[in-house]
């Protein structure tokens, strides 16, 4: 009974031994004394007990790593990354499984080359630009790493499928003057456009004022003329009745003086009436009369002239057309 026991138990244990079961997202790798010999897939998987040794187990999922280091820029600013790298097996093929079993030593040693890598290109990037250009470059800056790792990556066995600048910041001092910059020129386009508005302001007020001098000038110019017009017909046509007074006076025999005496008279009475304590001198002597109207005789004599040699058009009559 001791002996099947024996032999029970011994195979218990090298079924058991023989028995591998290989995770989804995983396979394995089995070597033979040392040396490669095959790959095993997700599930449940045979091996050959003490001579068969799975020698790695790969996942083959996503993975990812945080980032933070240090570079320094063209005119010596020191900018401080953070980023977060996301990798994974490059597929599942038996050479590209053999490179990421056997190219490194183990995981901790992968990283390690992966991550000085992925920080060596960045700074090298970063070190042939200046410091008002990097917060502007992040993408160049990714774009940069990838096509420098995607070669490099594929003959390790792996692909690099993302990679993100989550944080670009540098020193506090040179932070506060960036601000200082920002702030100010803020300032000075606030400035700017006020002056802009004001300047625009200002001449759209002038240009208001221009124009409305412009027609006051033409409105009160046309009102000088229209009044000049009008006191020049208005004395035109004084002249005229009075120089037909004169000649009708004249011709019945009659003393002219009459008239102006009597137009002296009219002006005494409507200065009366309407003034306000103004102070009027009329000439209302006998000389200054008969002055005045051998003035108004001598004016109807070369308007009568005038007419009967053809200089003067006569005005239309009431009848007439």
């Amino acid at each position: 009974m001791s002996f099947f026991a024996v032999l029970l138990g011994l195979a218990i244990i090298v079924v058991y031994l023989s028995v591998v079961i290989v995770q989804q997202g995983t396979v394995a790798v089995i070597t033979i004394f040392g040396k490669y010999a095959r790959v095993l897939g997700p599930g449940l998987n045979f091996k050959i007990p003490f001579i068969e040794v799975i020698y790695r187990r790969i996942s083959i999922q996503n993975r990812s790593v945080e980032l933070a280091f240090q570079a320094i820029t063209a005119d010596q600013a020191n900018v401080n990354f953070k980023a977060m790298l996301v990798y994974s097996v490059l597929n599942q093929g038996e050479e590209t499984i053999k490179n990421v079993a056997f190219k490194f030593i183990d995981e901790a040693s992968f990283m390690q080359a992966l991550i000085r890598t992925i920080e060596g290109s960045i700074r090298s990037f970063v070190a042939t630009k200046r410091q008002s250009e990097i917060l502007a470059l992040r993408s160049e800056i990714i774009e940069h790493v990838k096509s420098q790792l995607d070669v490099l990556l594929e003959s390790w066995g792996y692909h690099l499928t993302d990679l993100q600048l989550n944080d670009i910041a540098f020193d506090e001092v040179i932070m506060r003057s960036m601000a200082q910059v920002v702030a100010s020129s803020n300032l000075k386009a606030a400035a700017e456009n006020e002056g802009q508005a004001l300047l625009i302001t200002k001449t759209k007020a002038a240009e208001a004022e221009g124009n409305a001098i412009q027609i006051s000038a033409e409105a009160e110019k046309k009102a000088s003329q229209l009044r000049g017009q009008g006191v020049a017909l208005f004395r035109e046509e004084v002249a005229k009745g009075m120089a037909e007074s004169a000649k009708v006076m004249n011709e019945a025999k009659l003393d002219a003086s009459l008239i102006l005496f009597s137009i002296w008279t009219e002006a005494i009475k409507h200065f009366a009436e309407n003034s306000r304590g103004n102070v009027i001198f009329l000439d209302g002597s006998t000389e200054g009369m008969d002055k005045t109207m051998r003035q108004l005789l001598a004016v109807e004599k070369m308007n009568s002239t005038a007419e009967s040699s053809g200089l003067i058009t006569p005005p239309p009559t009431l009848g007439g057309r």
